[in-house]
This record gives structure tokens, C-alpha cells and sequence, in this order.
């Protein structure tokens, strides 16, 4: 039977998600290390932490004293074999690649401890697909964080077929020291919140191919009508228009169903550059 520990975290990758990943580990009371294969990546990753938090302390929302435990906790590197081989968890946060993180994850388990939780954040591939051959099967789990990952209370923890229940257990417990409330979910295309999320969202974009409304208006009958905190095309907007055509390709591929037929608008958009909040135009201009 596998002891698992969190002391120390090493998420790999320095994006928008690995650095939320990293910020919340970190103020739970991890000792943190933030890779990325480029050092000036982790290093504008962890800058990005740190103004993150300064805006908190100007709202009130954090103390200037848990701000600067929480930076004094988190080191970014470029020395990955290094971070993985020192690890208790390990978070992956690199794009949504399922060659690449077959990769990793393979590397991971040779480099990793024996005791080490090995997760990722991966919002649609399969668990058990991403672990095979690894050698590390039982001890690979999904660990799918939303963004903005500090505010956001929801961890979908996701069981591979050859995940130990020692893993799983070990994942909500981790979940819940981070401040989260997971759920648990077979590993399957899209998982819960993926597969419920981007059909909701096509199904707001066909809507406005169709012009039953604007995207405002679209938007404002979910959130005031049942009660959800953004609009199915404003989140898009935040997730990055090419991130959800790439999960409804492949949930598409997956299941078989035309539900998740991805709408020729958002396949246009992605094709004019139109990818949302990070290229400042979308269903929205920002």
C-alpha cells in the first residue's frame, strides 16, 4: 500500500492554470516548485502569482502575510527531472496533447518517488489512456482544476481504470487540503463537467449562428434565469475558443453523436484568430 503525503507539490507546466494549480498548493502549506521546460516561463509564471496575490491584497481578500508565505513557498524552475524526483504530488498542467502526456507521465513514473501521487489536469483525455505503459498506472489520476483555480471550489477527481483506490482517496483528500469541494468520476470522454459544460456552450453558439439572441443575451438568460456565475460564451470566451473546439472534436469522435458536433461558427472564429480573452476578441472584444 502506497503512503501518500502532500509537503511538496511539483506542477509542471507555468500557464494560466499550472501557476493557479501552484498558488493554491503553495497557501495551503505545500512547499511548491513551478516548471516549465523554459526557466523564464516558470519564472514569469511565478511573477504572474505574485501579482495575482497583490491584487488580492489591495481588495482585502488576502493578508500581506498569508501573500508573502504563500510566494515564500513557491520556487520556479526550469530543472524538471529535478522538481519530479523531489515530488509527494505532482500536478501536470501542459496542453491537451495525449501523445505528449503519455510522454511525460512515462517519464514522470520513472523519475517520481515510489510514493508519489501523479496527476493531471487534463479537462477531457482519457485517465487510463494517459497512464498506460507508464508503469506507474495504479498512481496516476485525473486531478481537473477550473479556472481561475484560486476562486473556483470544484476539483473533478477522475478514476482510471487502473487507479488504486489508495490514489483516489489520497485525490479528494488532497483536494479538500487545498480548500476544495472534488467529486469523483469514472473516467470516461469529457468526464461530468467537460461533457455537461461544452454542450451547453455549442448549443449557445448555435443559437447565436441561428440568431435566436445576442451573445449578451444569451448569456444573461443563464446567468439570471438559473442562477449560473458566467454565461456559457463568456466562459468559452475565458477558456479560449480553441481549447473548446479541440474538447468537442474530440467528444465527438468519442461518443459518436452529433451533439458534439463543434458549429461551423466556432470553427470559423478559431480559423480568423478569434480565440477569446487571450487574443482580446471573441463572442466578446476585451
Amino acid at each position: 500500500m502506497t503512503e501518500f503525503c502532500f509537503d511538496k507539490v511539483t506542477v509542471i507546466g507555468a500557464g494560466t492554470m499550472g501557476r493557479g494549480i501552484a498558488q493554491v498548493c503553495a497557501a495551503s502549506g505545500s512547499q511548491v516548485q513551478l516548471v516549465d521546460i523554459d526557466a523564464a516561463a516558470a519564472q514569469a509564471g511565478r511573477d504572474a502569482i505574485e501579482g495575482s496575490l497583490g491584487r488580492a491584497v489591495e481588495k482585502g481578500k488576502v493578508s500581506t502575510e498569508d501573500r508573502d508565505k504563500t510566494l515564500a513557498a513557491i520556487v520556479a524552475t526550469g530543472k524538471v527531472d529535478e522538481a519530479v524526483a523531489s515530488a509527494d504530488v505532482l500536478v501536470e498542467a501542459a496542453i491537451e496533447d495525449m501523445g505528449l502526456k503519455r510522454k511525460l507521465f512515462a517519464d514522470f513514473a520513472k523519475a517520481a518517488p515510489a510514493h508519489c501521487l501523479l496527476g493531471t489536469n487534463t479537462s477531457s483525455l482519457s485517465i487510463t489512456e494517459i497512464a498506460r505503459d507508464s508503469g506507474a498506472e495504479d498512481r496516476i489520476v485525473g486531478l481537473h482544476f477550473f479556472n481561475p483555480v484560486p476562486v473556483m471550489k470544484l476539483v473533478e477527481v477522475v478514476r482510471g481504470n487502473d487507479s488504486s483506490q489508495e490514489a483516489v482517496e489520497a485525490s479528494l483528500e488532497f483536494s479538500k487540503r487545498l480548500g476544495k469541494d472534488p467529486i469523483l468520476v469514472r473516467d470516461s470522454p469529457g468526464f461530468a463537467t467537460s461533457r455537461l459544460g461544452v454542450l451547453l456552450g455549442l448549443e449557445a453558439m448555435r443559437m447565436v449562428e441561428e440568431e435566436v439572441a445576442s451573445p449578451g443575451d444569451i448569456d444573461k438568460a443563464l446567468e439570471l434565469g438559473y442562477r449560473h456565475p458566467m454565461g456559457p460564451l463568456k466562459l468559452t470566451d475565458l477558456v479560449g475558443l480553441d481549447v473548446r473546439l479541440a474538447i468537442a472534436d474530440h467528444l465527438h469522435e468519442e461518443l459518436g453523436t452529433d451533439t458534439f458536433k463543434a458549429p461551423q461558427l466556432l470553427r470559423d472564429m478559431v480559423a480568423a484568430g478569434k480565440l477569446g480573452r487571450k487574443s482580446g476578441e471573441g463572442f466578446y472584444t476585451y
